[in-house]
């Protein structure tokens, strides 16, 4: 189900009506009613039926309206204003109807595509298989995408039984010859040995934790980009340390550092081949005083202003 976002949640403080100089975030986004394309267009995933099939705790369904929360009131600092920004609402998951709401988040993004680029607000980590249906249908089958998780797990189990949070990697390298995957902040003891074993039996690219400062993860990751026509990136915010990003499903103690991740967002983002970011797993109900939601807006926006250099 589609619906338009609320006008309120893109509130703040304003220190200049006209000047753009003085802006921020609320004062130059649009809504789809009144903008049909922009240079960034966001959609939120309003689900986590992926992660209750995942067996993890809910409540990320309510991240797309904390994260526009946090990201209205920050300074517009592009001077780029005009259409630059449209938030076209969200694709809400009814039910249990989580592979429907994926094919219409995929619609969504592939219509975003079209005129610039699409920012998802998730969601569970499921959405990324929405995300990908989109950036898929927007590039054509032929074109190589490049998978690149910022993620504490592979996201790579079985979906014999039914898809997840937890699946959606395997779906895509299974169904897609010309997808690859390379992730980093991998959690040694975060994952099984099995999990370790199919990413490798998938050729897929991947650096722990503790690789994360090495000059062969850059490297790495650069041959990564270059290599395929376009990338579709996606963070899962329980990459970062447990305490800095305490409002997620699956915390993790000795996780990423915000600053580490910033660095990884901003060199990914600057990158003319990505077409599509989403940010996935925060979660408001486990969130302290909106800190998670907060830092996520953070990451939205480097993406953002990256985006344009």
């Amino acid at each position: 189900m589609y619906k338009n976002t609320d006008s309120e949640v893109w509130q703040g403080r304003i220190d200049h009506h006209t000047e753009p100089a003085y802006f921020r975030y609320h004062q130059v986004v649009q809504l789809a009613e009144t903008a049909h394309q922009g240079k960034i267009g966001l959609v939120g995933f309003v689900c986590d039926e992926g992660v209750r099939r995942n067996n993890g705790r809910v409540g990320a369904k309510d991240a797309p309206h904390a994260l526009r929360k946090q990201l209205a009131p920050l300074p517009w600092r592009h001077s780029i204003v005009e259409n630059t920004l449209v938030d076209f609402g969200d694709i809400i998951c009814e039910g249990h109807a989580l592979e429907l709401a994926q094919l219409e988040l995929g619609d969504k993004v592939a219509d975003i595509l079209k005129s610039g680029k699409a920012i998802v607000l998730g969601g569970g980590h499921e959405t990324l298989y929405g995300q990908y249906l989109g950036v898929r249908k927007a590039v054509g089958a032929n074109a190589s995408i490049g998978l690149l998780n910022i993620d504490a797990h592979f996201d790579m189990r079985s979906y014999d039984n039914q898809t997840s949070s937890g699946t959606m990697f395997k779906q895509i390298l299974d169904e897609d010859p010309n997808a690859h995957y390379f992730v980093c902040g991998i959690q040694q003891f975060g994952n099984t040995t099995a999990l370790f074993n199919t990413a490798d039996q998938y050729n897929v690219q991947y650096f722990v934790d503790d690789q994360m400062d090495s000059d062969v993860f850059l490297s790495q990751l650069n041959q990564f980009m270059d290599t395929h026509d376009v990338l579709l990136v996606t963070l899962c915010m329980d990459v970062l340390n447990a305490a800095e990003a305490p409002g997620v499903s699956a915390p993790s103690p000795f996780g990423l550092s915000a600053l580490k991740v910033r660095d990884i967002l901003r060199r990914i983002a600057a990158n003319k081949k990505t077409v599509s970011f989403s940010i996935c797993e925060v979660n408001p109900s486990l969130d302290e005083n909106h800190r998670t939601a907060k830092l996520g807006a953070y990451f939205i926006n480097e993406v953002i202003i990256n985006s344009f250099e």
